[in-house]
């Protein structure tokens, strides 16, 4: 098998689990749920652009669950 087939499976793979992983959400918060969202998209973003490399699969995770906590996190509007 080619090195771009293997990737190609072990993302499609990936973004399966994250799919399934994600059906257990339903007791989560929203902020909660965009951090797993985050960190699955992160994780294959970050082994796709890395070639694979462990580092780049948990730094993609790291970064996409910091971005996906802080979607649509409230924000504090001081009063007028």
């Amino acid at each position: 098998m080619s090195k771009p087939h293997t990737l190609r499976i072990t993302g499609a793979l990936a973004l399966t689990m994250a799919a399934m992983g994600l059906a257990a959400c339903a007791g989560m918060t929203q902020q909660e749920k965009n951090t797993a969202i985050g960190a699955g998209v992160g994780a294959v973003g970050g082994s796709i652009l890395t070639g694979g490399s462990t580092a780049g699969t948990v730094g993609g995770a790291a970064v996409g669950g910091v971005i996906g906590h802080e979607v649509d996190k409230p924000k504090n509007k001081p009063k007028k």
